[in-house]
């Protein structure tokens, strides 16, 4: 029989949750439920061992469950850290490439989203969904049930300034820049011609930052993009540098390459969500 109630799933392919976030899952599931949405958790989720909360393999595995489950309709991953690029090589590219599932997660899920815009071409959504049970709670409800109801614009539509050029088009990839660049040199690192590059961060001061920067130029990235988009900095925006991201940037990017800039994609309770895999015009 039929059932009315949509199925969505919580995966966790980055480190498992500690004890103090565990209320956290709980949370979610009850905010999804409120939308009609029945929650289904995967396996390893809690932190059992160190940070794991199981091996890459059994990770990999509660996310493809979720991809072959004609039931689950879309997947969340509510998690974060450092161990998601560990799944990458268990994921069954062919059989995600044949879904129409989208995927969700943020932070250190960069890795996968673009890993899976890379070998597939689908598109994957950077975003955390228990950016409904944190500060924002309310706005980040209200936004989500619009998009639920077929209103995307209170979720996706991004304000923007430019801080160089007036223009750009492509489709976006990157994320979080300290994952993002984890991927490079790898076969899930996208092809980086005529595409949007977007980077935000949680972490890192001025010499963290410049020197991911610098490992973008020294690889071509900069010379192939057609535009970046700069989201917040958490915590380098919190410091007292003298020289903003923008200024780091402009060190290692040609004076012709678009930049944009937007408070509103990052680590912030308040921040949006946006297509990594699909073309954008700004």
């Amino acid at each position: 029989m039929y059932s009315m109630v949509m199925k969505v799933g919580l995966a966790a392919c980055s480190n498992g949750h500690t004890d103090e976030w565990e209320n956290q899952i709980d949370e979610i599931v009850q905010v999804l439920k409120g939308f009609g949405l029945e929650a289904v958790l995967a396996p390893h989720i809690k932190a059992r061992v160190d940070d794991f909360s199981g091996t890459d393999e059994e990770r990999a595995a509660d996310l493809m469950r979720f991809y072959t489950d004609d039931s689950i309709k879309a997947i969340y991953d509510i998690s974060g850290g450092d161990l998601a690029n560990g799944v990458l090589k268990y994921l069954d590219y062919d059989l995600i490439a044949r879904s129409d599932k989208l995927f969700w997660g943020y932070s250190d899920l960069t890795t996968i989203i673009n890993a899976i815009y890379t070998m597939t071409g689908k598109p994957s959504v950077l975003y955390q969904v228990k950016n409904m049970v944190f500060s924002q709670a309310d706005l980040q409800i209200k936004r989500f049930a619009d998009y639920l109801g077929g209103n995307t614009e209170p979720l996706f539509k991004l304000a923007y300034k430019f801080l160089q050029g007036n223009h750009m088009e492509g489709v976006v990839v990157g994320g979080n820049i300290r994952c993002f660049t984890k991927l490079a040199g790898t076969k899930y690192w996208p092809d980086m011609a005529g595409k949007i590059l977007l980077l935000e961060a949680l972490g890192g001061g001025s010499a963290q930052i410049a020197t991911l920067f610098t490992q973008l130029e020294q690889i071509g990235v900069f010379d192939k993009v057609s535009g970046v988009i700069l989201g917040t900095f958490t915590n380098y925006e919190k410091e007292d540098y003298e020289l903003t991201v923008y200024d780091l940037l402009k060190m290692h990017i040609p004076d012709m390459l678009p930049v944009a800039s937007t408070k509103e994609i990052g680590h912030g309770h308040d921040s949006k969500a946006i297509v990594i895999g699909e073309k954008l015009t700004l």
